[in-house]
């Protein structure tokens, strides 16, 4: 039968429609034997004698094989079928009698379910072929769209067969009728998902990026990779695999897109409604690092929980550049719980703290005054990190010279070996204060060996501030003169670079600090001229003046 010539009106019943297409199936294709009587290559023609005086054209292609042999011969027979006005076609006629021996062979009480490619199309359907055999498929049972643009020819399809007529030989097969038993299957398996809530077994088809298809009873369901585990957002493939066998409920089905939603993680205990008798701050716990990036590492706790370990828990060292230099994943660790926060979900540990303190070591083996030598390894505007051991401490820049004006960044640089001198550590706090100046002898002390308190000094304003001024007695030798201090002279008078000279209120060269005063210049001289006007005084006086008193008694 060729089912191009298939017409009929489409408010036409389908037994009419079938019947029609027997009709024309019987007048215009006919299945003969002929024989061939020419064979023209020149016009890819071969002449076919096909009884009762006629002769018919078949095209050279239809008996040439794949490598172009011709595969017939002068006076052989062939079965052909007629097409009409003179057409015949011997690969039709392997088609019919192959469908002929299916016919023939078909049990009515056996179903047979089809899945062919549809190769033609016209106003009454389909042409669905399977293995060489051609069946109809009725536009009314193909659920194919007719819609511009959409193109049916070509499409893979699934079908079943419903009329066979082994007299007419043709076969009418349905689509409609599987789509339809899906739909119903679908809609009870549905209906058993929802109803009951409990969980079921799945199998996971395939996993995509934003979750994975599952196979539950048949029907797929999509998991998004936010219903996988109470964590949070996951991608799937780090923790399955397609077969897997997972426990899913059904949380909504979306019957227009025919869209079955499922959930793993509600189908089992949720960890936090209980966390308390789970974990707690200052635990102890193994977890396995399941994520690594710059700013710190994912960590999995068992339970269905997860917790973040900060680039800054990691090591004592504060110098951590990234957490993969310590860490791998898929590696088992020990951490600390040290955060539980129950209403952001969130769980922080820490893998220092259960670490050995750097500073418990430093301190065991080192003292305030001990000299020492570490490497510089960062510098900032106040001073520069120096690392001695595994501890870091601090240089400030008031201790790298004796000269005020030299600092870290003058005179230091990353990576740099220096000797310095511990002069402070404040282990609570985890600090160590460091000094390269405490290594040279100090121009203060010298100073203050040869100047005592109450010496006449003059210095060179070097700095002005609101509680007074800085001036330098000597090279690297500073001294402060308070505004209390300055009378008679007025502060806002007083410029750089002016002498101004007064008496020493204060030294210490241990702490190198010097005070001068001008106002206690300014008593001390004017005692001193007391002094020295009542000692001239004295030098003047005569004995009689002296006893005047008792010789007059």
């Amino acid at each position: 039968m060729k089912f191009e010539d298939f017409e009929i009106d489409e408010t036409e019943d389908f037994a009419a429609m079938l019947e029609e297409s027997f009709k024309k199936s019987e007048s215009k294709s006919d299945l003969v034997t002929g024989t061939i009587v020419k064979i023209d290559e020149k016009d890819n023609l071969v002449v076919v004698d096909i009884g009762g005086g006629r002769d018919a054209n078949l095209e050279l292609t239809e008996i040439t094989d794949e490598e172009g042999n011709v595969t017939f011969a002068v006076n052989d027979t062939i079965e052909v079928v007629t097409m009409g006005r003179g057409r015949i076609s011997h690969k039709a006629a392997l088609g019919r009698v192959a469908l002929n021996e299916f016919i023939a062979e078909y049990d009515e009480e056996q179903e047979y379910i089809i899945e062919g490619v549809v190769t033609k199309k016209n106003k009454g359907g389909y042409v669905v072929e399977v293995d060489g055999l051609e069946f109809f498929m009725p536009r009314t049972l193909s659920y194919l769209s007719s819609k511009p643009g959409v193109e049916a020819v070509g499409k893979k399809v699934k079908a079943v067969i419903v009329k066979v007529d082994k007299e007419k030989g043709s076969v009418v097969v349905s689509r409609k009728e599987l789509i339809e038993r899906d739909k119903a299957k679908t809609d009870e398996i549905v209906g058993a998902l929802l109803e009951n809530k409990d969980p079921v077994i799945g199998t996971i088809k395939k996993i995509t990026s934003y979750g994975m298809f599952v196979d539950v009873g048949g029907m797929d369901g999509l998991v998004h990779y936010s219903q996988i585990s109470h964590k949070g957002p996951v991608n799937p493939s780090k923790y399955f695999a397609e077969g897997d066998e997972v426990n899913v409920v059904a949380l909504e089905y979306d019957k227009k897109k025919r869209h079955l939603s499922l959930s793993i993680k509600d189908a089992n205990p949720d960890p936090w409604a209980d966390i308390d008798a789970i974990i707690g701050v200052g635990d102890t716990v193994t977890a396995t690092i399941s994520n690594i990036e710059p700013y710190g590492v994912f960590v999995d706790l068992g339970e269905d929980l997860e917790a973040f370990l900060h680039v800054s828990e990691i090591s004592w060292d504060k110098n951590v550049k990234h957490p993969k230099d310590y860490l791998e994943n898929n590696s088992e660790i020990n951490v600390e719980v040290i955060e539980v926060d129950k209403e952001g979900r969130r769980l922080r540990v820490s893998l220092k703290n259960l670490l050995p303190k750097p500073m418990d070591a430093f301190t065991a083996s080192n003292r305030v005054g001990d000299v020492v030598n570490g490497t510089v390894t960062s510098i900032t505007d106040f001073g520069a990190f120096v690392k001695v051991g595994t501890v870091e401490g601090l240089l400030h820049n008031q201790e790298i010279s004796w000269d005020k004006s030299k600092n870290a960044k003058s005179e230091l640089k990353v990576g740099d070996e220096v000797e310095v001198k511990i002069i402070k550590i404040d282990r609570d706090a985890g600090k160590i204060s460091l000094s390269k100046k405490a290594l040279e002898a100090s121009p203060v002390k010298a100073f203050a060996e040869n100047n005592k308190n109450g010496a006449i000094v003059t210095g060179t304003v070097k700095d002005k501030k609101d509680f007074g001024v800085f001036i330098s007695l000597e090279e690297n030798v500073d001294a402060l003169i308070r505004t209390e201090d300055l009378h008679p002279l007025k502060f806002d008078e007083i410029e750089k670079g002016q002498e101004i000279t007064g008496v020493i209120s204060f030294i210490d060269g241990n702490t190198d600090r010097i005070r001068v005063s001008v106002k206690k210049l300014e008593r001390q001289e004017e005692r001193e001229a007391m002094e020295q006007l009542n000692l001239d005084q004295d030098d003047s006086m005569t004995l009689g003046d002296a006893f005047g008193d008792k010789f007059n008694k």
